[in-house]
């Protein structure tokens, strides 16, 4: 089921159920409540990857520690099912779940629906938020949303930080030289190069399945580095914004100029399938989320090398170029906790956040193959030397971007990855694509709640 339709019948089923858009989130208590000394599993709810999974040994080696009598459960799905597997519980006010993780853009929705706690009052009590860039904050809890880069202190809360990310550039030092490109048109004609001296390697490999957020956000990059905007989020315009000039020359770009540079039959990569092609050796530069690219580096996954060294030999990792701007996608999510979670696992639910976000915890996280948000754990050498991709993130946190941060988001998204899927498959011209985005994409915020920002 696409998001849309899903969100759709989300929708009509919370009208049904007399759920509506609440605008009032729940609010959880200041202090944490009593814990119970009975046996009791948390449980989250993510996407099936492998910081769910480092998550819950880490969780369950470290926090019970302080609570030996809680068991911690990260539930997975398919990335593709993630957010109907959480919205849909949500929608029936009964969930399976103590702490969804959402996608920034998520929290829009869920805050509208009554669906998760107001942990404001909480926030201000036992987390130490000058600890943090802001622009972290606010993405990962914060609505309405900010400017992009900006939070206001006065704006409530809703979750705090659980993984960081954006994307890394991934290039072959052993093919095209130790220094990666520095703009974007370098690196395309680089990729160009490489592929063209290397026969059975392609020169790019990047996002471009329709689901998920996959194709958007790969849109979405582009379009930041050659300067063009998502939307005006003060007058909730996106058509003639998205598709202006700018917009037009990154639609393009991606189409006519990155498109032929990659695998055939790429058309519905996504992670997986571009972590395979750089670890199987058919990647001359790839783009990936950071928090999904350790297992290029096991030698059971690679034919790069047998050994770890081996591998990061030929393999470099590098913050994305510039070209008009410097802008990265912000990815990463938050935890919050379920409005229809019980009482006791609610008060559960808030102190794990407490403990988590501890300095000496984030910095544990990190060697653990998580990527933090507080600034002491992102320059700490627990994090930098974890892995080779880690001083990445720490560079990029500054340059950046999100969505929109607004409840009609999943509708925006599946407007977006189904048309620039098709643009790449050659169903529709570029232009055809970027103009058909701007059109609906604006109806539908037209016809929306009017509430959220964020992202340019």
């Amino acid at each position: 089921m696409g998001l849309a339709t899903a969100a759709i019948l989300l929708a009509t089923t919370v009208a049904a159920c007399g759920g509506g858009q609440n605008d009032s989130a729940p609010k959880a208590p200041a202090t944490i409540p009593e814990l119970t000394k009975d046996p009791l599993t948390l449980s989250f709810i993510w996407f099936d990857w492998p910081p769910a999974h480092a998550l819950e040994d880490f969780a369950n080696a470290e926090y019970a520690k302080e609570r030996p009598n809680v068991t911690v459960k990260v539930k997975t799905v398919p990335n593709a099912n993630w957010h109907d597997a959480m919205f849909t519980q949500f929608a029936a006010h009964k969930t399976d779940f103590d702490i969804p993780i959402l996608d920034s853009q998520h929290i829009g929705e869920a805050v509208t629906n009554g669906n998760i706690l107001d942990i404001t009052d909480f926030v201000r009590q036992n987390i130490d938020v000058e600890a943090y860039n802001p622009y972290l904050l606010a993405a990962y809890g914060q609505f309405p949303q900010a400017e992009t880069g900006k939070r206001d202190e006065n704006a409530s809360l809703y979750g705090l930080p659980l993984l960081g990310d954006t994307w890394t550039m991934i290039y072959r030092k052993d093919l095209i030289g130790d220094k990666p490109p520095q703009t974007w048109d370098e690196m395309i004609s680089v990729a160009g190069k490489c592929q063209a001296d290397n026969p059975g390697v392609s020169g790019l490999a990047f996002h471009q399945a329709n689901g998920s957020d996959a194709a958007a956000v790969t849109y979405n990059t582009v379009n930041g580095v050659y300067g063009g905007n998502l939307w005006n989020p003060k007058t909730r315009k996106i058509d003639g914004v998205l598709n202006d000039a700018a917009g037009h020359e990154a639609m393009d770009v991606l189409v006519n100029k990155m498109k032929p540079l990659t695998a055939k039959g790429s058309g519905n990569w996504f992670i997986d399938e571009v972590n395979a092609a750089v670890a199987q050796g058919k990647a001359c530069i790839a783009f990936n989320w950071i928090a999904a690219s350790g297992g290029l580096l096991d030698p059971k996954q690679s034919t790069l090398g047998t050994t770890r060294e081996e591998i990061l030999g030929k393999l470099g990792f590098a913050a994305l170029p510039s070209q008009k701007t410097n802008l990265v996608p912000l990815g990463g999510m938050g935890m919050h906790v379920s409005a229809y979670s019980p009482e006791a696992n609610q008060a559960e639910a808030l102190n794990f956040m407490k403990w988590f976000e501890q300095a000496d915890i984030q910095k544990k996280w990190a060697a653990a193959g998580g990527v933090p948000s507080r600034t002491d754990a992102l320059e700490s050498p627990e994090f930098l030397n974890a892995a080779p991709f880690n001083q990445v993130y720490t560079d990029s946190v500054p340059r950046m971007r999100d969505m929109w941060n607004v409840p009609e988001y999943a509708r925006l998204v599946d407007i977006e990855n189904t048309n620039v899927n098709a643009a790449l498959n050659g169903a529709k011209t570029p232009k055809e694509a970027l103009d058909d985005i701007a059109k609906e994409q604006q109806s539908v915020l037209d016809a929306g709640s009017g509430k959220g920002g964020g992202g340019l």
